[in-house]
């Protein structure tokens, strides 16, 4: 999320300062189950879902996630090729599309999410940043459920 607040954003890719909000999607209901505190944007995302703190509000229940949360136990992650030429089993295969479409449905709730004009450039307060993302995830559940 593009953030003015230095005092909480970092330098990104894009050279943009910006921080990374972890958000826990359902994927049967598509509502928001929780939000992380925001961490710097230039953090891996496998280091700010351990930091932000939404690993414990989800620990128990199963999780998945992209390939970029290696390292993190628990979370489920699509198999990956050993090397180029060789091709996963049938049965890895048959997770990974099982997988492709459970994550389809929480990353159109995350577009979703991001249709809203807050979080495009987020320009008031670092510290207040944790408590938008929770009006935001609100107002997002209460569209869904009408």
């Amino acid at each position: 999320m593009p953030t003015r607040d230095h005092r909480v954003a970092e330098r990104s890719k894009n050279y943009w300062y910006s921080t990374n909000l972890q958000v826990a999607i359902d994927a049967d209901t598509r509502l928001v189950i929780a939000t992380g505190d925001p961490q710097p944007g230039n953090r891996n995302d496998c280091t700010v879902y351990r930091d932000s703190g939404i690993a414990d509000v989800l620990a128990g229940r199963p999780v998945m996630a992209d390939g970029g949360y290696r390292g993190n136990p628990g979370v489920i992650m699509p198999y990956r090729k050993r090397t180029k030429d060789t091709a996963l089993p049938d049965w890895q295969e048959d997770l990974n599309k099982v997988h492709r479409k459970v994550r389809a449905r929480v990353e159109h709730a995350l577009a979703r999410m991001k249709t809203y004009k807050i979080p495009r450039h987020y320009r008031r307060a670092g510290h207040t940043l944790a408590t938008t993302a929770s009006g935001i995830a609100f107002l997002h559940n209460l569209a869904i459920t009408g």
